[in-house]
């Protein structure tokens, strides 16, 4: 039985889907983070406790760990750990994308300037350090522009501007982001900020899976909310997409040459892409697959996850068809609404019981400390929905999302009345 070693941060939502995926294709696994997950406490033979955010480290761990229990794959759930799993493939002699590769994948600047240099649509951008003087910066920038961290993703710390005023605003949130964030190790690039074009148009996300250099395209996620600022909150996910059919082909070709261009040939790809009449343009390319629950609305010819197929390639075994089941699926991140003390979410049955809802997750808690976007790096929860069609789950998720109320405490420590949120 292979053995996999699967990279999973503690607090990463990408854990079930891909423990329930090596559970189904048979896999001897090992969790390595910075702490076990609840399903393996239990099994505590089954964790390898390692410092995600130290290579060195981390790598010398894992070496030592394969004398006694050799390693046949290592796969990452997030950008940090992809970049830290092809590091660790290319200690232990596993195939593996390139370490630049992948890095390039995670690193805005350097994703963007291979994007450029092989002439695909790119905004135009500079970096510019979190000690610079915004001041000094605003000459050199087209408005409207957006300001982003070099590294984070989520759309955690992207803000738009439109004038020097709100672009001075917009730096100094992220700068005082970045640095609470700070540690001792700390890369240069976590304290750097991309400042790039706006690029106006609808938003998609697509799902691929190279194998041998090969693009398969997987899941075209329309984004029916418009994403135009000054925050980017990602809220729903629809596929199949709605739009021409020759325009998802351009997309699918689009991301294909941007994965190529930073060098990436196997493994899950994430795209974000924006289009319109000028052109199809790359946001992000990521080296994994798509964050938070979203994937759980993708089930494909064999009834197959999309954790399943990932893990199926890595293993080098054949992969069973690629093609979507029928039918429409969907899933809806619910935003918090504003920084608080959360006191309960009511209306959840009957969000629930709205026909087309196949599940509705929360993921914070009474009591949480919850901050929204941009500072945050979390939603309140999911709702996730199928139907016949795209049209009818979106309408699903919004009545399931109209159905709740939040009732929230502000931090302030004299409001002491709750403030109730319909959303």
């Amino acid at each position: 039985m292979a053995h996999l070693l699967l990279l999973l941060p503690s607090m990463s939502y990408r854990g079930e889907a891909f423990l329930e995926a090596a559970n189904k294709v048979g896999v001897f696994l090992t969790i390595g983070g910075d702490a076990p997950p609840d399903c393996l406490k239990q099994t505590p033979e089954s964790f390898l406790q390692l410092d995600l955010y130290n290579a060195t480290t981390a790598v010398s761990t894992v070496v030592e760990f394969a004398k006694t229990s050799a390693i046949d794959v290592v796969l990452g759930v997030n950008d940090g750990t992809a970049v830290l799993a092809s590091t660790i493939s290319e200690a232990l002699g596993l195939p593996t994308n390139s370490i630049a590769s992948v890095r390039a994948a995670s690193n805005k600047q350097t994703m963007r300037s291979l994007l450029q240099q092989e002439g695909l649509p790119c905004p135009n951008f500079l970096i510019v350090g979190i000690d610079e003087k915004p001041e000094n910066i605003t000459p050199q920038v087209t408005f409207p522009c957006v300001l982003k961290p070099l590294t984070l993703s989520g759309s955690c710390g992207v803000i738009r501007a439109d004038d020097p005023e709100s672009f001075e605003n917009a730096f100094f949130r992220i700068v005082h982001l970045l640095k609470s964030f700070e540690r001792a190790e700390q890369e240069v690039a976590d304290r750097q900020i991309l400042i790039e074009d706006f690029i106006p148009g609808i938003e998609v996300a697509l799902e691929g899976l190279l194998t041998k250099d090969k693009f398969h395209p997987l899941a075209l996620f329309d984004k029916p909310d418009p994403l135009n600022g000054p925050y980017f909150e990602e809220t729903i996910y629809v596929t199949p997409s709605r739009l021409p059919t020759e325009t998802q082909t351009r997309i699918t070709e689009s991301l294909a040459k941007a994965a190529r261009a930073i060098g990436l040939r196997e493994g899950p790809v994430h795209g974000e892409l924006r289009i319109n009449d000028q052109a199809i343009w790359v946001i992000e390319v990521a080296a994994r697959s798509i964050g938070g629950k979203c994937s759980r609305m993708l089930e494909f010819g064999t009834g197959k996850s999309l954790e399943e197929l990932i893990l199926l390639h890595a293993l080098g075994q054949d992969l069973p068809s690629l093609d979507l089941t029928k039918g429409s699926g969907g899933v809806m991140m619910i935003p918090i609404p504003q920084e608080g003390i959360l006191e309960r979410i009511e209306g959840q049955n009957e969000a629930k019981q709205v026909a087309g809802v196949e599940e509705l997750v929360m993921t914070a808690e009474p009591g949480d400390h919850l901050i929204p976007l941009p500072e945050g790096k979390r939603y309140l929860g999911v709702i996730l929905a199928r139907g016949s069609t795209p049209e009818e789950v979106e309408e699903t998720l919004r009545e399931s999302h109209r159905q709740l109320t939040v009732v929230m405490k502000p931090q302030a420590s004299n409001a002491d009345l709750p403030t109730i949120f319909r959303v």
